[in-house]
């Protein structure tokens, strides 16, 4: 399978892998800072974006599979990465299986709930997937308003009014438009549990994020994190929702640069890939911006 990535940047390679539902491009607010240091690198999961599903079961095992292979066929093993929620489950249990990737930071991974939390996930973002879908003809509207993104986004973020509308515009169209969000939902709540890995077993540095206001993944679910994966260090953003890089974009960057090995590995670069569109102009964005990255129609 093709699996379509944005590239930009030089330094040492940087793997970001989306939530459920996103895509490359839900990490505008904090690439262009990253890209000033590293070559990052974000990849369209399979069934979102621009990557196809998967052939067969779509699971946390067969992305994951997916992902490695990826990993291998761009002669990136040992790569760091950063996942956010779905993809920080992800990121972890890529971790887990040891030799493929470095350094990892996991920013409030999902399917660490027990019992009524697990239906409390299931059923909300059952009836928000559902009700993004039925307002699509009027989510730009809704976007331009901070009162309507404020109801739209209370659940995902701490202060969802001061989140830039073209970010919400973009994220709430991959919702719309991912074919594997309904089967992954079901998987991520009802599916087989993340499998720890024993104290010692992870040399690299791992730090698992986690928003002191997260109501998908709730705080407490984070000690239940730290339990299955014990060569962890836990961080905590204060004053943060379920996405540290909406809600604390420039705390989010600093935490993914300090948490790798800071020796610069040289790559040769090859051209960046946007689905096939070239990322021109994303360092032109500043640290703090939540604009979100260029457009294909920008370019």
């Amino acid at each position: 399978m093709e699996m379509k990535y944005l590239r930009s940047g030089s330094g040492k390679p940087l793997l970001l892998i989306h939530g459920l539902g996103g895509n490359a491009r839900s990490w505008s607010t904090v690439w262009p800072a990253l890209a000033e240091r590293r070559d990052v690198i974000a990849i369209d999961l399979p069934g979102f974006g621009g990557t196809p599903r998967l052939v067969g079961e779509t699971s946390m095992r067969t992305l994951s599979d997916a992902v490695t292979s990826f990993i291998d066929a761009q002669g990136l093993r040992g790569i760091d990465v950063v996942g956010s929620s779905m993809g920080a489950r992800l990121v972890l249990e890529l971790a887990r299986r040891g030799g493929v990737v470095g350094s990892v930071v996991s920013l409030d991974p999902g399917g660490f709930w027990r019992g009524w939390e697990r239906h409390a996930f299931f059923s909300s973002i059952w009836l928000s997937i559902r009700a993004v879908r039925l307002l699509q003809p009027l989510m730009p509207a809704i976007s331009r308003s901070k009162v309507a993104r404020t109801m739209l986004l209370a659940q995902f973020s701490r202060r969802p009014w001061a989140l830039h509308p073209a970010v919400v515009l973009e994220e709430m169209r991959a919702y719309a438009q991912a074919t594997a969000f309904d089967e992954l939902l079901h998987d991520l709540a009802y599916g087989e549990e993340q499998e720890g890995a024993p104290v010692g077993s992870i040399e690299a540095p791992l730090v698992i994020g986690w928003g002191r206001n997260d109501r998908v993944c709730f705080p407490n679910q984070a000690q239940r994190a730290m339990a299955l994966f014990p060569d962890a260090r836990l961080q905590w953003f204060e004053r943060c929702g379920h996405f540290p890089h909406w809600d604390a974009p420039q705390e989010t960057v600093r935490l993914i640069l300090d948490n790798s090995p800071r020796q610069i590995i040289p790559t040769t670069a090859a051209a960046p890939i946007a689905h096939n569109q070239i990322l021109s102009g994303a360092r032109a964005l500043t640290e703090t911006s939540t604009r979100p990255l260029p457009s294909a129609a920008e370019q």
